[in-house]
């Protein structure tokens, strides 16, 4: 599944632009804080505007600033971690994971991949941190998405909870089916998860 992304647009007064091509694996968004990572991703999610550029998935464009193409997130095909996971504090966790989905018979399946059975019936103010990342990339893949976006998916965890979603991370990478797109500010973290590295700022 080709990705290809070029887009730039204004945050405050400072334009934000990034170019890559990606097929399956991991492209990590590195730079430093505040340079507009995050925008970026919104970008490609249709959460903010560009002022120029593209994104097409696949073949099929869903963001052509001149030819005046915005499809709404909803119809992009593009599943989204943000940073503070935003699971639905008023749904249990099986809620929550079925959120968006287009059925629920991969259910099992994802609860089985990120080891997160055990939760369904939970509320989400009764999960760790991990946990919560890891329902919050089960919805994502459960919308069915041609492309996966993660908004600094390690930051805010202690050790032992970084290691179980980057080993989560790795095998989403290595299962080669779609593209990923992470965002980090930690070196290291580009080094050990990335298929390529795309510096913004």
């Amino acid at each position: 599944m080709r990705f290809e992304v070029d887009v730039a647009g204004l945050v405050g007064e400072t334009e934000v632009a990034c170019a890559f091509t990606a097929d399956a694996g991991l492209t990590v968004l590195f730079g430093p804080s505040g340079v507009g990572k995050t925008s970026v991703l919104n970008m490609i999610a249709g959460l903010r505007t560009p002022t120029r550029g593209h994104v097409r998935i696949g073949g099929d464009t869903v963001f052509d600033a001149a030819a005046r193409v915005n499809l709404p997130p909803e119809r992009r095909g593009i599943g989204y971690v943000f940073q503070d996971a935003r699971l639905f504090p008023h749904k249990r966790v099986r809620a929550n994971l079925l959120y968006g989905a287009t059925d629920g018979s991969g259910l099992a399946e994802a609860c089985a991949f990120l080891g997160i059975a055990h939760l369904l019936d939970r509320w989400p103010r009764t999960l760790s941190g991990g946990e919560a990342r890891r329902v919050a990339i089960g919805r994502a893949l459960l919308s069915g998405p041609r492309a996966l976006l993660l908004d600094e998916p390690l930051s805010f965890l202690d050790a032992a909870r970084r290691a179980e979603i980057e080993g989560v991370i790795l095998r989403l990478r290595d299962a080669g089916d779609m593209p990923i797109v992470m965002v980090t500010h930690d070196a290291g973290e580009a080094e050990r998860l990335a298929t390529q590295v795309v510096r913004v700022g």
